[in-house]
């Protein structure tokens, strides 16, 4: 009772003062304006107020203070119109009402003032609190498959991660490929107070794959029928989104909607905007079943435990059976069943107001749905066309998917506020190994970058590989930045098998990256290509670490380890392949050389065989690969044996040896403390002398490298001395590490560097 009275002084205040407020603001303004019957400046300068100097200035003064006086009324309107909702509803309804509320939105979306967004909650509360908690978890469900989905599931993820203040929990549902890509990328994101966990789609199918099903998303665009029985029996609710969503607000908003559902509404959605569901769009168009225009489930809202208890499983399939025996299949997939069974069902839903979903396609009346940009909460790409869809404001909404699309995921790493993330044992021992470096060490940043973790995205582009009967396919391997980019079609042209590529660039760089990928007809023709982002992040080149990201990820027994600026003799991938036979690779622990050349020229009519290759080499157009300017580090490959030779031969390690072999893939990672330029190759060849690999030289392979301008990371190390110390303190610590991993056999590393 004393809740109910103290709600009434409030109303009765807060009418007063709605009513006073406009009367008292224009008096200040009309007494400001005269003085004993004159006109008088508003401006504090009373001494000067006549004065032709001040004049203008007091005339904005007054314009200003009109504009938001005029604000001010506005929005007492606003807050009248609310008073009056209040004032409408019984007391007893006041006094059950104990819903919470958290975002500026309210009611089913009905109304011109719930579409604005401007209602300011339910004011028939009293002493509200947050709906949702400050370190409250919360729950998204995603079902993302495929290379295509687990990329665009990233600008979603990104959307969400910018404008949230909560711990999430993502559920994904993935096959076996997004799995693998979105695992790694989210363990190397490393972001605080998310939590993800995967459910095999694929083990799913048998639930969903008696539906024919015409929609573009095939028997994935089915699955979210199925949460129920898939996500954990203790998850009482969850946000299911589609992979084309992007935010413009904090989640949370969303979440606290759960607290508005009332009696049997289990279902969160927001009505269709386009006229699908109402039919007659051409002749003979016949939609499923739905209640009026329908609504679209790109976003919804799941009260789990209701909904099993309601048996969901049981009501959504007797539904979808008996539809289908005069629909035969479904055109929009699960939407089509989410509406038939609303239909039958109305009390299930709970209405979100539009701007929760607004959705852009050719023929959706989403322009109704907002009056300001400033009332978008959710923007839904659900157009096969996408981007390319016709809208007023395309370009706007564009713009905002773009923005989160080119964002620095890095930057989203922060931490939250006073909300412990869960302990993660990958990130105490970064902290611990971080923590044991001296800072004062002038080659802190240099040791550093070993324990940097890169966030990487596997599989950009889509990929697929038959592996061969025989088991000798070869992968080639290489690493990249922006600046080798005009490469990648020139190597495809060389090498037709397999190849696996880590690509060091910035967010934004990765989408000019796929912009490139998709108009060349020569990448877009090669399905065998692994694309693997590793997102850029500190001040060094990580070629090691780049190495070993595309090593990690091949699918063929052999690799073949080169650089994005060499090119291999055409026809190179099939005589591998019968070297690798020749030389029992697959038994022997070798490692076949294919010699390294370089031409000065841009322009290079490249040799066909070996014959031709020679007589390059006498007349000047071809030389042995840094003869000029680095010998050591190829010529024990014995490039004067190799002229003449007709069979494989062997050759034995020296210092500073790096030719490019071709190895099992079980062969050691290269090490990740040279970054830059700088012993990268070295090290990792030493290693394998020291894993006592024979090192073979192929008679008849080659490879050429392409010139091109400095990278920056040689030119740091030709001007920096700082830099040249500390590769050579790097070098020694490493040669110490092997003579403690390799005892006795590992000291004539030491002897010949010594000598060299």
């Amino acid at each position: 009772m004393l809740g109910i009275c103290r709600g009434r002084r409030k109303f009765l205040a807060a009418s007063l003062t709605l009513l006073c407020i406009p009367a008292l603001t224009w008096i200040y303004l009309f007494a400001g304006s005269l003085e004993d019957g004159k006109p008088v400046s508003l401006s504090p300068l009373e001494s000067q107020a006549h004065s032709p100097r001040y004049t203008a200035s007091s005339q904005r003064e007054r314009e200003s203070l009109e504009v938001r006086v005029r604000e001010v009324e506005e929005e007492n309107r606003a807050l009248r119109r609310q008073l009056s909702l209040a004032q409408g509803q019984s007391p007893a309804h006041r006094r059950g009402n104990h819903s919470k509320t958290y975002s500026m939105e309210e009611g089913t979306g009905d109304s011109e003032n719930q579409r604005a967004g401007i209602v300011a909650g339910n004011s028939s509360e009293c002493g509200q609190q947050p709906a949702v908690e400050k370190c409250e978890t919360i729950h998204v469900a995603i079902v993302c498959a495929g290379y295509n989905a687990s990329r665009d599931v990233v600008t979603l993820v990104k959307s969400v991660l910018f404008h949230r203040r909560n711990p999430l929990h993502f559920h994904l549902i993935a096959d076996s490929i997004a799995e693998q890509i979105l695992a790694t990328l989210f363990q190397t994101w490393m972001v605080p107070a998310v939590r993800v966990d995967f459910y095999n789609a694929d083990e799913l199918k048998s639930e969903v794959s008696w539906i024919p099903n015409k929609h573009y998303s095939g028997i994935y665009g089915l699955m979210k029928l199925v949460l129920t029985k898939t996500l954990p029996a203790n998850l009482e609710r969850v946000i299911v989104l589609d992979t084309d969503i992007t935010f413009a607000t904090d989640i949370a908003e969303l979440w606290a909607v759960f607290h508005k559902f009332k009696g049997q509404q289990v279902l969160g959605l927001v009505e269709n905007q386009s006229d699908w569901y109402l039919g007659n769009l051409w002749k003979n168009h016949r939609p499923w079943p739905a209640l009026g225009r329908g609504y679209n489930t790109g976003v919804i809202l799941l009260l789990l435990d209701k909904l099993r208890k309601m048996k969901w499983e049981q009501m959504w399939r007797l539904t979808a059976e008996r539809e289908l025996m005069g629909m035969l299949s479904t055109s929009l997939a699960d939407q089509d069943i989410f509406n038939a069974v609303i239909k039958q069902n109305p009390f299930l839903v709970y209405q979100l107001p539009c701007f929760w979903n607004v959705q852009l396609s050719d023929h959706t009346r989403s322009e109704q749905c907002y009056r300001d940009v400033s009332d978008l909460k959710v923007i839904h790409w659900n157009s096969p066309k996408k981007l390319r869809v016709k809208n007023k404001h395309v370009e706007f909404f564009r713009n905002l998917y773009l923005t989160f699309l080119e964002y620095d995921g890095n930057l989203l790493r922060r931490e939250l506020f006073g909300c412990p993330s869960e302990t993660d044992v990958n990130s105490e021992n970064l902290q611990k190994q971080l923590s044991e470096l001296d800072e004062d060490d002038l080659c802190y940043e240099f040791r550093r970058e070993r324990f940097t973790v890169h966030r990487t995205h596997l599989y950009f582009l889509h990929y697929e590989f038959e592996p061969s009967a025989d088991h000798t396919d070869v992968t080639l391997v290489a690493q990249l930045s922006m600046d080798r980019l005009q490469m990648l079609e020139a190597i495809c042209k060389h090498w037709e098998g397999p190849i696996s590529l880590a690509l060091y660039l910035s967010d934004a760089e990765a989408q000019q990256f796929l912009r490139y990928a998709q108009g060349s007809e020569v990448l877009m023709s090669r399905q065998n290509v692994g694309y693997h982002i590793v997102y850029k992040e500190g001040q060094f080149y990580p070629v090691n670490f780049l190495r070993n990201v595309a090593m990690k990820h091949i699918s063929t027994p052999y690799m073949f380890l080169s650089d994005i600026d060499f090119l291999p003799m055409y026809g190179l991938y099939e005589y591998l392949r019968k070297s690798v036979i020749q030389l029992d690779l697959a038994n022997t622990k070798k490692a076949m050389i294919v010699p390294a050349f370089e031409t000065l020229r841009y322009r290079l009519s490249f040799p066909k065989s070996k014959a031709e290759l020679l007589s390059m080499l006498d007349m000047g157009t071809l030389f042995t690969f840094r003869y000029h300017v680095w010998t050591k580090g190829h010529a024990p490959t014995n490039f004067a044996k190799w002229r003449t030779a007709t069979t494989p031969y062997q050759v034995e390690w020296e210092a500073d040896f790096e030719p490019y072999v071709v190895v099992r893939r079980d062969c050691p990672e290269y090490d990740r403390r040279f970054v830059g330029f700088g012993w990268n190759k070295v090290a990792h060849i030493m290693e394998l002398d020291a894993q006592e690999y024979e090192f073979t030289v192929l008679p008849n392979a080659y490879m050429i490298h392409m010139p091109h301008a400095p990278s920056f990371d040689i030119t740091k190390f030709r001007s920096n001395k700082q830099y040249r110390v500390c590769l050579k303190t790097l070098k020694e610590e490493f040669q110490q590490d092997m003579s403690r991993r390799y005892g006795f056999a590992a000291l004539k590393y030491l002897t010949a560097e010594n000598n060299s």
